[in-house]
């Protein structure tokens, strides 16, 4: 009886026919093209084929187990690489690429079991390094699937948070130009600064929208640093939010050194994240309050409001990002960047952030950063 690669290379339109009536049954199967659905497949078990006759080292054997085949052999698993890439472009999920290799997995060695007389030692070897190549395939198939996947995602963000600095930009500049002139009464001026204000508040998630893109794509946050005084952020910062707000009620404590190296911009964009968060969360009836403090060695900047507590089981999520903060059913529509983004700014100045939220005291956040951006915490 022959060998599994000889079985793989005499019967692989068999193994391809079963697998296709497989991928088929997935969601998204039918609309792939009969080509497309076998090639990878084809590639794969070529190669896999070319596995088992190619002789391997113990240590080998167990790299492989591990998805970590040599080098060159890795070169020749672009198949299951580009399969990976082919599925997360037409939609499928990581559950369905991975049953797609099961099913090629299960129908080779049903196929093959099902001619064998018996099974000795060699055969017991075949199905082993099988199943190594498998796995091998699978980890190749995954890697390449994620970055698929995360280069679409940040490739959308990107474009999106660029094509919308434009109309935005649009907007403020008229808004300005009519608030400028003298033609409009006073129910219009009202309506025109609600159309200013909704424009900050929309450029601020574009620039979140932005930070996003560039921190998952590895860059990172960019810090400038720069001599500043962290109290007068604090006030701009609070008189944008009552521009924004005009029914909050935003107080200010100020005290000790506040001067300090630091990136100006970024700070007033995390405590405006962290301003507009205890706004939007917090009790409308209570003030929130904003006080900065600083010494010869660092600043601290606390953001406080009361209202509800932030249930124990959203602590962990709150700085993740896209889908994954705080927020719940009535306010899906809000992406959940803010404190993502003041997470990777406090990062950048190699500072800290801390939250405590009780029913009793309410819910406050805290950035401690060194007087210098460029030092580390310590």
């Amino acid at each position: 009886m022959p060998n599994l690669s000889s079985f793989i290379r005499q019967h692989s339109s068999r193994i391809l026919t079963e697998w296709e009536t497989f991928a088929r049954a997935l969601p998204l199967g039918e609309s792939m093209s009969v080509v497309g659905l076998r090639d990878h497949a084809r590639a794969m078990l070529d190669v896999i084929a070319a596995d088992l006759e190619t002789p391997q080292t113990a240590r080998e054997q167990t790299e492989k187990s591990k998805g970590l085949a040599p080098a060159e052999r890795r070169a020749t698993l672009s198949a299951a690489a580009e399969h990976g890439y082919g599925r997360a472009a037409s939609g499928f999920t990581v559950g369905q690429m991975v049953a797609e290799f099961r099913a090629l997995r299960a129908s080779v060695t049903r196929l093959w079991t099902a001619q064998q007389d018996g099974f000795g030692q060699a055969e017991l070897d075949d199905l082993v390094r099988f199943n190594e190549a498998i796995d091998q395939a699978i980890a190749e198939s995954l890697a390449r699937y994620s970055k698929a996947s995360d280069e679409t995602r940040e490739r959308f963000l990107a474009v999106l948070g660029h094509d919308l600095r434009n109309p935005l930009g649009a907007i403020a500049t008229s808004a300005a130009f009519l608030l400028e002139s003298s033609v409009l009464d006073a129910e219009q001026t009202t309506l025109v600064r609600a159309v200013e204000s909704a424009e900050r508040r929309m450029s601020r998630l574009v620039e979140d929208l932005l930070d996003l893109a560039l921190s998952r794509l590895g860059d990172g946050m960019p810090i400038t640093p720069a001599a500043m005084d962290l109290g007068d952020v604090v006030g701009e910062v609070a008189d944008e939010i009552r521009a924004s707000y005009p029914n909050a009620r935003i107080e200010t404590q100020r005290s000790g050194v506040l001067t300090g190296s630091w990136d100006r911009a970024r700070l007033a964009q995390a405590l405006t994240n962290l301003v507009a968060n205890a706004v939007q969360h917090g009790d409308a009836n209570a003030p929130i309050c904003v006080a900065a403090r600083g010494d010869e060695r660092e600043a601290v900047i606390s953001v406080h409001n009361g209202g509800p507590p932030i249930p124990a089981e959203k602590v962990s999520r709150l700085f993740a990002g896209i889908g994954r903060g705080v927020t719940g059913t009535r306010d899906r529509r809000h992406l959940g960047l803010g404190l993502f983004i003041v997470d990777k700014i406090v990062e950048g100045h190699h500072g800290t952030l801390d939250m405590e939220s009780t029913a009793e005291a309410g819910t406050t956040f805290t950035i401690r950063i060194p007087k210098s951006a460029a030092e580390r915490s310590g």
